[in-house]
């Protein structure tokens, strides 16, 4: 059994981890790394998910020598030997990345120990572990711990608000952090990270946010649920308190943004996905998107805009998909936006183009 020197060194310096965005060697199960880890992490755990429940149940049943003991015991030749070249060769791509499991505790201390026997690599060792770095980060998205005046992006669908948010420094895209455009057609191919994941994201954006100094931090509008994933009650409590900056365009640039994000980008990222099938695939999750709307929407409306849809998807020209995409504009998306907007208690301190925008928070 490895004699564990205790004093091998560690950081607990959280926030400059953040900022440089260290990369970290999440060695706890694929089960618990599934729930949530840190950006920049990657996953090689010392135990699979069956060792972790086996030596669990031991430590209940038995006691923590005996668990130990068995850890060891399941860990060793070559497994072990495995394990200990994956490390190593993460530390060749990344020499900084530091060793975590759940509480700092006798995981990552083996590992950290069987790498420095290895004599390649001298990592360091996340002090507290994944529980003590996941409590710093909550604390970040409390108000009092968020210094930048909140301002929040509004205007209707399809005024470009992401790509506006794209193009400033001190702003945070709550959206692409979720991986969703928060609306029923705002899923992409790929999924959506976990809720815990997507909290720490978010933290480490406004940690980062709070380093450079800005006086404010710019989001759009949101609801508390993007797709499956919620905004943090403290964090929506802050933006409760933001200004809003409107952003207005005509219709028909509003359908040319919209229909080169939803139907020519997204049909190109299908194609490369899923290629012959592709078309197919998105087709069939533009109906499906189509029909969880068909409460607000209404059997009637539900039923002419499938019938453009169809007839767009028939089309030899994507210009014809333009045709629904206005009618779902103009008659759900509009209406209900200034639904929302005659309840606002905001205060709303300027409207404009995106461009008009950009010059007023740039000035």
């Amino acid at each position: 059994m490895l004699k564990l020197d205790m004093n091998l060194p560690t950081r607990n310096d959280f926030d400059q981890i953040v900022i440089d965005r260290t990369p970290i060697i999440d060695v706890r199960a694929p089960i618990e790394f599934e729930k949530g880890s840190f950006p920049g992490a990657v996953n090689l755990p010392i135990m699979d998910d069956q060792d972790r429940k086996v030596i669990g149940t031991c430590y209940k049943q038995v006691g923590r020598e005996a668990a130990i003991a068995m850890g060891f015991k399941l860990v060793s030749g070559d497994i072990k030997q495995n394990r200990i070249m994956a490390w190593n060769e993460e530390l060749n791509n990344h020499p900084d990345s530091i060793v975590m499991c759940f509480r700092g505790g006798m995981r990552s201390k083996i590992t950290q120990g069987w790498i420095h026997e290895s004599g390649i690599h001298k990592p360091l060792r996340l002090e507290g572990g994944y529980k003590a770095f996941r409590n710093h980060l909550i604390n970040a998205t409390l108000p009092e711990n968020i210094p930048m005046k909140p301002i929040v992006l509004g205007g209707n669908t399809g005024v470009g608000k992401t790509i506006l948010l794209k193009q400033l420094a001190n702003a945070i895209d709550l959206e692409g952090l979720a991986n969703h455009r928060g609306s029923s057609f705002g899923g992409f191919i790929t999924p959506q990270p976990s809720q815990i994941a997507f909290e720490n994201a978010l933290a480490y954006e406004l940690i980062t946010q709070k380093y450079l100094g800005h006086k404010q931090l710019i989001l759009e509008l949101e609801s508390r649920n993007i797709g499956k994933n919620m905004l943090p009650a403290p964090f929506l409590e802050y933006m409760s308190s933001a200004e809003i900056v409107s952003i207005v365009l005509p219709i028909e640039t509003r359908v040319e943004i919209t229909w080169q994000e939803y139907v020519v980008e997204a049909l190109a990222n299908y194609t490369k996905t899923f290629a012959e099938s592709g078309e197919i695939n998105w087709k069939s999750d533009m109906r499906n998107n189509l029909m969880k709307i068909k409460r607000k929407l209404g059997g009637d409306r539900l039923q002419y805009v499938l019938g453009l849809f169809d007839h767009a998807c028939q089309s030899t020209t994507l210009d014809e998909h333009k045709h629904w995409i206005q009618y779902l504009l103009t008659t759900y998306y509009d209406p209900m936006y200034d639904y929302q907007k005659s309840k606002w208690s905001r205060k709303e301190v300027f409207e404009g183009s995106p461009e008009e925008a950009l010059q007023f928070f740039t000035s």
